[in-house]
């Protein structure tokens, strides 16, 4: 299945997100912030990003943009719970595969996973290839 990283800054949201993925098959690793994200983007490789909006340092919508920059090849998808967050991600749909409210059910979170990971990378979100050295 898919390489996710997750990430939330609620613990119990977080590892509740883990385990679901983990059992589904996919290979999850896990940040409790942006900053976070940023540095196991650069130390692995994913294919796929799921990120909270609303988290302290850097936002989920901040940490998507730098992502799409550094990390091209990584598919996106946001999650919320705020309808005026989800209206700023939507600006960014360039780049993000979907924003999810909260709650959501993992039928919703897994075929939002499934749909991403099927567009070839050249559809995953437009400019996105390989990762630059």
């Amino acid at each position: 299945m898919a390489r996710i990283l997750v990430v939330e800054d609620e613990p119990a949201l977080r590892e509740f997100l883990r385990r679901a993925l983990t059992k589904r098959g996919d290979n999850v690793a896990i940040a409790g912030h942006g900053g976070e994200a940023m540095l196991k983007l650069r130390d692995g490789r994913y294919d796929l990003m799921l990120t909270d909006i609303a988290m302290p340092e850097m936002d989920g919508i901040e940490l998507a943009l730098k992502a799409a920059q550094d990390f091209p090849a990584v598919r996106l998808l946001l999650m919320t719970g705020y309808t005026d967050e989800k209206r700023r991600a939507e600006a960014l749909e360039h780049l993000v595969n979907k924003v999810l409210m909260k709650p959501f059910s993992m039928t919703e979170l897994f075929a939002a996973i499934d749909a991403a990971m099927d567009k070839p990378m050249a559809e995953a979100a437009p400019g996105q290839g390989a990762r630059s050295a």
